[in-house]
């Protein structure tokens, strides 16, 4: 089996093993980032530095999803263009299609998806595909750590307990 197919079989099952049902939603920042298409590459940018992310949702009129902007995306498609990033609109560099999760899909799911795409954000849409968050791998994490951290607790204080039948 190949090197990266055991890497994610591993943190898969690290995350399916300790989840209690979650939903991505409840992981993502509550007033996700977003830009309209027509919005400069340079507003994109500056809206990521504001509110401290590596993604932009690149939304229509009605709050759907047209694309995503990131930090890639101004690595490998801006950096070395030469252009202007006060006059080239986000929606001619954004990424789409944009893979979406919804309500109803499970953090370990979107941790699969994730880590198989080798994606760090995920916009959550409703049925309509309008934006409801932005779920960042490190949202993943950081619960995910949270979770092994209570974990660790319930076991300590059960293995220092009493048991029933001990000496």
């Amino acid at each position: 089996m190949p090197e990266s197919h055991l890497r994610l079989g591993r943190a898969a099952e690290m995350l399916l093993t300790g989840e209690a049902a979650m939903s991505v939603l409840e992981l993502c920042d509550s007033k996700p980032a977003a830009v309209s298409p027509e919005a400069s590459v340079a507003d994109a940018i500056r809206t990521m530095l504001e509110r401290h992310v590596g993604a932009v949702a690149v939304i229509d009129s009605e709050h759907r999803v047209a694309g995503i902007f990131t930090e890639r995306d101004v690595l490998s498609k801006l950096a070395l263009s030469k252009r202007d990033p006060e006059s080239t609109p986000v929606r001619e560099l954004m990424t789409t299609p944009v893979e979406l999760a919804t309500a109803e899909t499970g953090s370990s799911e979107a941790f699969v998806t994730m880590v198989e795409r080798h994606f760090r954000h995920l916009p959550v849409v409703d049925n309509n595909g309008k934006l409801l968050g932005m779920l960042s791998i490190r949202h993943l994490l950081e619960w995910r750590i949270e979770d092994l951290g209570r974990e660790l607790e319930s076991l300590e204080q059960y293995v220092s307990n009493d048991a029933p039948g001990g000496d």
